[in-house]
Formats: structure tokens, C-alpha cells, sequence
């Protein structure tokens, strides 16, 4: 595997939805749920992308697959552009993009036995069947630690915890070489979070893959991302490598994030600074004239309410979209 090459390139990606109303169902308004954002995952490595609920994470990582398909911008995989190739060529692709769930009790069919899921996407491409694809179902079960005796069960019988792991199975069946990962432990145990995140990150190590990791808890993203982008409607307002993020946040949306993640020491937890920030989102359908973070940022400045900051590297590898962060 060839490190440090990018897999994955998104360039102002756009993702709006229609609002409809009256008899005829015109369009009346639109949701700006990813609002011209831009990354790149190297190969091998994982991008955490957080931000609170309602921001557009989720929206993003069901763009970059095509499962809805984008505004506009580009998604470059393998350097293929995606949003510009034909469905048929997008089916020969998938393969190698897989998606994990955030709710592992509604992402598998309760009809059907574990056996009949992790094997599913196996038949649908073809790729095998009889003997051979016993066996490989097998072998993903006991990859993700499960024991392989348990094919002939069903969803219902299993934990939530061990049905996230079906779902990982899944999602690796096909061989992808990247994964979306949609909050896959936020709906899971505290305790079963972290055997999940460490078996995400052991799978990356033993496969190679790439991850975009998609969650709310920023302990967990530092324990498994390489670069964490901050996500704040519908926009990335900050992206750079994860202790630079956690040591030295520029944006005071990341600041705020980050004041918020527990210390275990008591001594430093109680001297440190806590950034509360005060009002309410501003909504994806009206979002504000100017930086769309300037109804709640505590330094917020005249041109702040007048043009949108423009999003630049200020530091090497360090990405932000705010007017009152020099660069240097």
C-alpha cells in the first residue's frame, strides 16, 4: 500500500434539498445541508468530522457516496470523479466504498438471518457462492471477533454492540478500500463504544483502510482520526491534524468543542476555561448573512455579519474559515 496518497478529494461540495409547498407542491425554499466544503483523506488514514447535530456530517458522507446525489462540486475517488460517471459505473465502483450505520437496530433486516446479511453484498456483485462464500462469511465473523456458529441467527438475538459488529462485517465483505463510518458508536453502551472504536482501528491497521469517521464524542475521534475537520451548518469552519486540533484550536466554534472534552486529571479539569456559547443554531434554510457562526461567536467583528470568511490554510496543514485568525 502506497501511504500518503490521497484516496479521497471532495472540492466545494454541495448538498440542497428542496422545500415544498402549497396545492402544487412548488418549491418554496431549500435546506443547505453541506454548503460548499472541501477535504482530502489520504490513503490509510481516518478523517474525524464532528460537529453538532442537524450541521450536514451525515449529509456529507451520503454525498461522497452518491446515495444523495450531490448539489454540485466534485468527489474525486482513485481519482475518479464520481459525481460525473454513469450509474453503471458507479455499481463497478461500490465495492470499494462500504458504509457503516449509526443505528445498528435499524440498518439490518430483522427477516434475515446474520449469515444471509454479511453475505448479501456478495451476491448482488456476483463475486461468490456455494462452499466459498460460507466460508467467507465465516471468516468476516470471526474478524470483527464473533463466532462464526452464529450465521444461522437473527438480528434480535444479538447486542447492540454485536450487531454493530455485523454491520461491520458487512461493510467489509467486499473488500472496500474506503468506509464511511456514520456515528457508529453514538447510539451504543460507553462501554461498548470503546471496543468498537478499537476494533475500527485494528481492522484500519490489519486492511489498510480509509475511514471518514462521523461522530459527536471528540474523545473518541482523537482515538481513531489522523485529522479532524469541525463541521458548523452546513460548513467546515476549521480542518487540521488531531493534536494540533486539540493543542491549539483556532476557531472559537473548535474552541468551544473542545473546552468541552473531559480531562481525567481533577487538578487540571477544574482550572481550565470553559467556552458556554449562548443562543440557537440558526437554521440550514435562512442561515446568516456573512460567517454563518456569527449569531453565537463571541468575537465576532462588523465584517463577520457583512461576507462569509474565506477558507484558507493559515498554518501548514492547518485549515480555517475565520476573520480573526492571522495567518503565519
Amino acid at each position: 500500500m502506497v501511504m500518503n496518497k490521497v484516496l479521497l478529494r471532495v472540492e466545494n461540495l454541495k448538498k440542497y434539498f428542496p422545500i415544498t409547498g402549497g396545492l402544487f407542491g412548488r418549491r418554496v425554499g431549500i435546506v443547505r445541508a453541506v454548503d460548499g466544503i472541501s477535504f482530502d483523506i489520504k490513503q490509510g488514514e481516518t478523517l474525524g468530522l464532528v460537529g453538532e447535530s442537524g450541521c450536514g456530517k451525515s449529509t456529507t458522507g451520503r454525498a461522497i457516496l452518491q446515495l444523495h446525489k450531490p448539489s454540485s462540486g466534485n468527489v474525486f475517488f482513485e481519482n475518479v470523479d464520481l459525481t460525473k460517471i454513469s450509474m453503471e459505473e458507479m455499481r463497478k465502483l461500490r465495492p470499494k466504498m462500504q458504509m457503516i450505520f449509526q443505528d445498528p437496530y435499524t440498518s439490518l433486516n430483522p427477516r434475515h438471518s446474520v449469515g444471509k446479511i454479511i453475505a448479501e453484498p456478495l451476491v448482488i456483485h456476483g463475486v461468490m457462492n456455494g462452499q466459498q462464500l460460507t466460508n467467507r462469511v465465516a471468516q468476516l465473523l470471526e474478524l470483527v471477533g464473533m463466532n462464526p456458529n452464529f450465521v444461522r441467527r437473527f438480528p434480535h438475538e444479538f447486542s447492540g454492540g454485536q450487531r454493530q459488529r455485523i454491520g461491520i462485517a458487512r461493510a467489509l465483505s467486499l473488500n472496500p478500500s474506503f468506509i464511511v463510518c456514520d456515528e457508529p458508536i453514538s447510539s451504543l453502551d460507553v462501554s461498548i463504544q470503546a471496543q468498537t472504536v478499537n476494533l475500527l482501528q485494528d481492522l484500519q491497521e490489519q486492511l489498510g483502510l480509509t475511514y471518514l469517521f462521523i461522530a459527536h464524542d471528540l474523545s473518541m475521534v482523537k482515538h481513531l482520526s489522523h485529522h479532524i475537520a469541525v463541521m458548523y451548518l452546513g460548513k467546515i469552519v476549521e480542518l487540521t491534524e488531531k493534536n494540533d486540533m486539540f493543542d491549539n484550536p483556532l476557531h472559537p466554534y473548535s474552541q468551544s468543542l473542545i473546552s468541552a472534552v473531559p480531562i481525567p486529571d481533577p487538578k487540571v479539569e477544574r482550572k481550565r476555561h470553559r467556552i458556554i456559547l449562548e443562543g440557537e443554531i440558526p437554521s440550514t434554510v435562512n442561515p446568516p448573512k456573512g460567517c454563518v457562526f456569527n449569531t453565537r461567536c463571541p468575537l465576532a467583528i462588523d465584517i463577520c455579519f457583512e461576507a462569509p470568511p474565506e477558507y484558507r490554510e493559515v498554518q501548514t496543514e492547518h485549515f480555517v474559515a475565520c476573520y480573526r485568525v492571522e495567518s503565519g
